[in-house]
C-alpha cells in the first residue's frame, strides 16, 4: 500500500510539473502574441481572430481528447500535447515577414489542441490517484492543481511581456521550445501507460456526456469563462495600453500579478467555501458564487460606463472580480472531476472542458470585436449578462443529500 502511495504521488508530481510548465508557455505566448501583434498594427478585432483556432480547436479538442484518453491513457494524451506546443512555439519563431495571419493562426490552432489535451490530462489523472470516499481530500489537490497553474500562467503574462522587451518575439518563443523540449522527454520516460485509461473501451458515441448533472456544470461553466473572456482576454491589455498609455511591461505585469493572486485564491478556495459548506461544496455554493461575482461585474461596469475614476475601478475592481472569479472556477473544478464516472473520467472532463473552452471561443471573439465597436463598458455589460445566465443554470445543479467524506 505504502509503495503504491508512493508511486501514485511521484505520477501526480510529474503530471502537475508537465502542466506547469506548459502552463508557464501558454500565458507568455498569450501575452507576447497580443502584444507584439498590437505593435505590427493590428486592430483588437483581427488580434481576436488571431485567437480563434487557439480556442476552436481547443473545443474539439476536449470533445474527442477524452474520448482518446480514456481508450489510449492520459500519458500519451499528455505527451502529445506538449510536443504539438513544441511545434507551434517553433512555426512563430519565424522571421516577421513569414508570420502571416493565417500562418499564426494555424500555430494557434495547435497551441490551442496542445493547451487542452494537457489540461484534460492533468485534471483526469488526479481522479484515477484520489480514493473515491474522499471527496474532501479531491477538493483540496483540484483546488492546488487549479490554483498553482493559473499563478504560473500569470508569471507567463508576466514574462511574457518582460521577453517581448528584453530579446524580442522570435527569441522568445524559441527559447520556450527548448525548454518545453526537456520536460517532454522527462514525461515520455516517468509517466505511467496505463494513467486513466478505462477498463473497457469506449465507443466514440460516448464522447457526449449523459450525465444530467455534468451537461448543467459544462453549461453553466461556459458562460463564467465566456464573462472571463469577453473583457479580460482581448480587451483589456488593449484598454491597459492604449487608455492608459501603459508600455508592455507594465500590461504584462499587472495581468500577471492578478493571475498570480487569482491562482493563489485558488489554492485556499476549499477554506473559503468551507465556512458556508462544509468540506465539499455542492450546486447551491456554486450557484451563490455565480451571483456574488454577477454583483461585482456589474457594478465596475457601472462605474466604468460613467467614468468614474476608471483606473482605480479597474485595478481595484479587477481585483475583486478575480478573488471572487476563483472561487466560482475552483468550485466548479472540483464538481466536474467529483460528478465524473470512475471509468473513463476523461470522458465527462473532457466534455465539460469542451464546454470551457466553447465559452472561451465566445468571449474572445466578442472581446475583440465588442471593445472595437462599442467600447470597453459593453464588453463588462456582456460579462454581466452572461453570469446571470450562469446564476439561472446553476440552480439546477445537484444538491447535497448527505455529507461526504473529509480526508
Amino acid at each position: 500500500m505504502f509503495s503504491q502511495l508512493n508511486q501514485n504521488v511521484r505520477q501526480y508530481m510529474l503530471v502537475t510539473f508537465n502542466y506547469w510548465n506548459f502552463t508557464v508557455t501558454d500565458g507568455a505566448l498569450r501575452m507576447l502574441v497580443i502584444l507584439y501583434f498590437y505593435d505590427l498594427g493590428y486592430s483588437t478585432l483581427e488580434i481576436a481572430l488571431l485567437f480563434l483556432f487557439y480556442e476552436f480547436f481547443g473545443v474539439v479538442t476536449n470533445l474527442v481528447g477524452g474520448w482518446i484518453g480514456a481508450r489510449l491513457g492520459l500519458n500519451r494524451t499528455m505527451n502529445v500535447g506538449l510536443a504539438m506546443q513544441i511545434v507551434a512555439l517553433l512555426m512563430l519563431a519565424l522571421p516577421a515577414p513569414w508570420l502571416t495571419i493565417p500562418w499564426v493562426m494555424a500555430a494557434q490552432a495547435l497551441s490551442g489542441i496542445a493547451k487542452d489535451l494537457n489540461k484534460m490530462s492533468a485534471k483526469s489523472a488526479i481522479k484515477t490517484l484520489v480514493p473515491a470516499d474522499a471527496q474532501g481530500a479531491l477538493y483540496k489537490w483540484i483546488a492546488i492543481l487549479t490554483g498553482s497553474k493559473n499563478t504560473l500562467k500569470g508569471a507567463g503574462f508576466f514574462l511574457g511581456g518582460a521577453l517581448l522587451s528584453l530579446i524580442g518575439f522570435q527569441y522568445s518563443v524559441a527559447a520556450m521550445a527548448i525548454v518545453l523540449m526537456f520536460v517532454f522527454i522527462g514525461s515520455l520516460i516517468g509517466l505511467k501507460a496505463d494513467l486513466g485509461k478505462a477498463k473497457t473501451k469506449p465507443k466514440f458515441s460516448e464522447i457526449f456526456s449523459k450525465s444530467g448533472s455534468v451537461n448543467i456544470l459544462s453549461a453553466a461553466r461556459m458562460f463564467l469563462f465566456g464573462a472571463r473572456d469577453v473583457w479580460f482576454v482581448v480587451a483589456l491589455p488593449i484598454y491597459l495600453g492604449s487608455v492608459f498609455d501603459w508600455d508592455h511591461s507594465a500590461v504584462g505585469g499587472f495581468l500577471a500579478l492578478w493571475v498570480i493572486a487569482y491562482g493563489l485564491v485558488q489554492i485556499i478556495a476549499p477554506k473559503i467555501t468551507r465556512l458556508t459548506s462544509g468540506p465539499a461544496p455542492d450546486g447551491a455554493a456554486a450557484l451563490w458564487w455565480a451571483l456574488a461575482l454577477a454583483v461585482v461585474t456589474g457594478l465596475i461596469a457601472y462605474a466604468i460606463q460613467n467614468a468614474w475614476h476608471p483606473e482605480v475601478v479597474i485595478i481595484v475592481g479587477l481585483m475583486v472580480f478575480g478573488a471572487v472569479f476563483a472561487v466560482n472556477s475552483s468550485l466548479h473544478s472540483y464538481l466536474i472531476v467529483s460528478y465524473a464516472k470512475d471509468d473513463g473520467v476523461s470522458l465527462d472532463v473532457g466534455f465539460y472542458y469542451m464546454a470551457n473552452a466553447m465559452g472561451r471561443l465566445i468571449g474572445t471573439v466578442l472581446s475583440g470585436w465588442v471593445f472595437q465597436v462599442w467600447g470597453f463598458s459593453a464588453c463588462l455589460w456582456v460579462s454581466f449578462a452572461f453570469l446571470i445566465t450562469t446564476t439561472l443554470v446553476s440552480l439546477w445543479l445537484p444538491k447535497h443529500k448527505k455529507h461526504v467524506t473529509d480526508q
